[in-house]
C-alpha cells in the first residue's frame, strides 16, 4: 500500500480529501460562487469563524489553486477574494452537495 503523502496527485478521492479537509473550505468555495468577496464581507458570510482560521484556510485554498487573492492599490488596502477557474469548475459539486443536503435535512425532519 502506498503512504499518504504519495498518493495526493495520484489517487482523485484522496487529492479531492485533501484539497477539501478544511472545515470551512466548501462554505467558502460557495460564498464565493457568485463573486468576488472582500475579506470582510466573506467572513459576516461564514458566521462563527475566527480570523486567523479564515486567514489560513483562505491561504491554503489559493495554495491549491482554487481562489484568488487581489490586492488593490490604494490606502486603505483593498483585498478581494475570488475562484480561479479551477475554483469555479467546483460548482457542479457544490449543487450536489446541496441536493444531499436537503435530502438528508428531510430524512431527519421525518423521523
Amino acid at each position: 500500500m502506498e503512504s499518504n503523502n504519495s498518493l495526493f496527485g495520484k489517487c482523485p478521492y484522496f487529492t479531492a480529501q485533501k484539497v477539501f479537509a478544511g472545515k470551512w473550505s466548501i462554505l467558502i468555495l460557495y460564498h464565493l460562487n457568485d463573486g468576488a468577496l472582500r475579506y470582510g464581507e466573506l467572513q459576516r458570510g461564514l458566521g462563527d469563524i475566527t480570523q486567523s482560521t479564515l486567514t489560513k484556510q483562505l491561504r491554503v485554498l489559493e495554495g491549491y489553486g482554487l481562489i484568488n487573492r487581489y490586492v488593490y492599490s490604494e490606502i486603505p488596502p483593498k483585498v478581494e477574494y475570488s475562484l480561479t477557474d479551477l475554483g469555479k469548475a467546483f460548482n457542479p459539486v457544490l449543487e450536489q452537495f446541496r441536493i444531499w443536503g436537503d435530502k438528508y435535512i428531510e430524512s431527519l425532519n421525518n423521523k
